[in-house]
């Protein structure tokens, strides 16, 4: 029986994905940093914004981690398929980034229009982010 072939590697590098995706891993990031500021964050009950700043904090030296390993993988240092293991985290920036155009387009909130910046330019951003879902969870035997 053979091993299922990660997909997403061949997007990652071979089609250009990784620029999309490096997109996300930025915004996400700087998502993560202005956390305190966001409207959500504002609206929750004050006893879970410490939490959610917390793990905010935590997850930022992963997102520079990943960063690294896809500049990496696209200079042949190391495999672009080990970067499977780090899907979730892909999975959360694409995903990040186009809750936050949608919600910069719906609330017309300052914190996500700042975030986002020029919104028509960021909503030509979802075709490439709703592919780059697809084909980052694709394996092929």
């Amino acid at each position: 029986m053979s091993e299922k072939s990660w997909i997403g590697g061949i997007y990652l590098k071979e089609e250009g994905g990784y620029e999309i995706i490096l997109a996300c891993l930025n915004h996400y990031k700087k998502r993560l940093q202005t956390i305190g500021s966001s409207p959500e964050l504002k609206e929750a009950a004050a006893m879970f914004a410490p939490l959610l700043q917390s793990t905010a904090r935590k997850k930022i030296p992963i997102i520079d981690e990943v960063k690294g390993k896809i500049h990496k993988g696209l200079l042949g240092l190391i495999s672009i398929q080990s970067l499977e293991q780090d899907l979730e985290v892909l999975q959360k920036a694409l995903e990040c980034r186009k809750a936050d155009i949608l919600k910069s387009e719906e609330t017309g909130a300052e914190y996500f229009i700042k975030l986002i910046g020029n919104i028509q330019d960021a909503k030509k951003d979802n075709e490439l982010i709703e592919k780059a879902l697809i084909k980052i969870n694709q394996r092929s035997e």
